[in-house]
């Protein structure tokens, strides 16, 4: 080997040139080397960056390709780099390109050859998929975590409101009466799906890719079960190419995100419409709002319509990721560094929206007078006065067509249906008789919805109590 080929071993990690250097002719240029790097979004990968290769480390030494020794100096090594990422005293570099050779250089610069010989038998290729699942499965784990506090908190405000009554829409309009609890434990269950969801995607989250090196494994005698029991992965990746390529997971993490989001969104949409003085159901606390620069009356509800419009940028992750992926051929490309700020920023808002959520809902004051008085509009009870008269006999689609005959009147009265008298009722039909305003009432139309997944109070206090007994362990 030449004097020139050992300096250039020696000094491979010094500010002027990468670990594949060697190669060129001429260096790279500082625009391409900030074109290229990666390191300003993915330091945040630093400690699992660190926790995959002392596994790693570990694994080398127990097949002998390092001794006990440079294991020992590489545990420390990696623990004092730890506490520099942590007290944000470590020194990133840009010519470093990325997380990984970072801190390999910082290593080699603590604990000199143990840390050269750390990156035996794997890639950055290998590394940087097994970092992304590591941090990946945390982030699912405490999105799942919020994901319970938010159907707790949902939970508790049903079963406090499970024989207030509001208006139920469909197409915006007053549809049928509702409970305000069980309008609640309507966004408890899809934020349970989300739960699952993310559960569901969880295990195919933790598989260690880790072993496959840059596309075709290696040559090494790697011990890949020890890894992953290291580093507590359900199992090994089964196809070196599809293991440094696939991104699958962080895809259908922020598919997850989208679509939580996406019922975030809807409930931030009905909180604003709530809030709103024409409507007047609910009263947000004075932490989630903003006034105005110049009309001091205003209370606005920013977060709620922030959350609303952080929902495009999540699904905008997404669609970005999926592009992303589209045109790539086995195995990996340089196209797979724009994997990073699309996830991170989608687990950002995820988690830092679920956080608000939990606090907000708990804090919601509820008039229930103007919900009910709201309920009292539109004719809410007609659906039940068709019910009624179809358990006397009548076919529903007659019934249907009396019950509209009956609200036409009402709006040339100017009435509700519960304000005809009998006499006028049985005009439309003579099977109508006295009981028919226990049907009209509000309440009686509520509790006659006494099956599972009604609105009936009996059956949202036994939800919502299901709910709060199932997760008061776990939040």
């Amino acid at each position: 080997m030449s004097e020139q080929s050992k300096h250039h071993l020696t000094n491979q990690f010094d500010n002027k040139t990468t670990a594949w250097s060697a190669r060129f002719t001429e260096p790279v240029s500082d625009l391409v080397k900030r074109y290229t790097a990666s390191v300003s979004f993915d330091q945040r990968l630093a400690k699992y960056d660190i926790q995959g290769s002392l596994a790693h480390a570990q694994m080398l030494q127990k097949i002998g390709i390092i001794n006990s020794t440079d294991l020992s100096d590489i545990k420390r090594g990696m623990k004092q780099i730890l506490t520099e990422v942590e007290q944000g005293s470590f020194q990133w570099s840009v010519d470093l390109e990325d997380v990984h050779l970072n801190i390999e250089k910082r290593l080699v610069e603590l604990i000199g050859d143990a840390g050269k010989r750390l990156h035996t038998g794997r890639s950055r290729n290998d590394q940087v998929a097994t970092d992304m699942r590591l941090w990946l499965r945390d982030e699912i784990d405490i999105a799942t975590s919020l994901m319970r506090k938010l159907r707790y908190h949902l939970a508790k405000l049903a079963l406090e409101h499970a024989n207030t009554i509001m208006p139920g829409f469909t197409h915006l309009q007053v549809a049928q009466p509702v409970t305000f609890g069980h309008h609640l434990l309507a966004y408890a269950e899809m934020f349970r799906r989300d739960e699952n969801r993310l559960q569901d995607a969880r295990a195919r989250v933790n598989i260690l890719p880790l072993g496959s090196a840059a596309l075709a494994g290696t040559s090494y005698p790697i011990d890949r079960e020890y890894v992953a029991e290291l580093l507590e992965f359900d199992s090994v990746s089964r196809n070196s190419l599809d293991s440094v390529s696939d991104r699958d997971f962080a895809i259908e993490f922020c598919s997850i995100a989208a679509i939580a989001m996406m019922h975030i969104s809807r409930l931030s949409e009905e909180l604003v419409i709530w809030m709103s003085p024409r409507i007047g159901f609910i009263e947000l606390a004075d932490r989630f709002c903003t006034g105005s620069s110049i009309m001091p009356q205003k209370k606005n509800p920013d977060v709620p319509e922030l959350a609303r419009g952080k929902t495009g940028r999540v699904n905008g992750h997404l669609i970005a990721l999926l592009t992303l992926m589209k045109s790539q051929p086995l195995a990996y490309n340089k196209d797979n560094q724009e994997d990073k700020e699309g996830m991170f920023d989608a687990a950002d808002t995820l988690r830092d929206t679920l956080t608000i959520f939990v606090d907000m809902i708990d804090g919601i004051k509820v008039n229930s007078v103007a919900m009910r008085d709201a309920a009292k509009q539109g004719f809410a009870t007609a659906t039940d006065l068709a019910d009624y008269l179809v358990k006397q006999g009548v076919p529903f689609r007659d019934a249907h067509e009396t019950v509209a005959l009956a609200v036409r009147k009402c709006e040339e009265k100017g009435c509700d249906l519960s304000e005809l008298s009998l006499n006028e009722l049985r005009e439309f039909n003579n099977l109508i008789e006295d009981d028919i305003f226990n049907v009209l009432t509000l309440e009686g139309s509520v509790s006659s919805r006494n099956h599972i997944g009604g609105t009936a109070p009996e059956r949202v206090i036994e939800e919502a109590k299901a709910i709060i007994s199932e997760l008061s362990n776990s939040i």
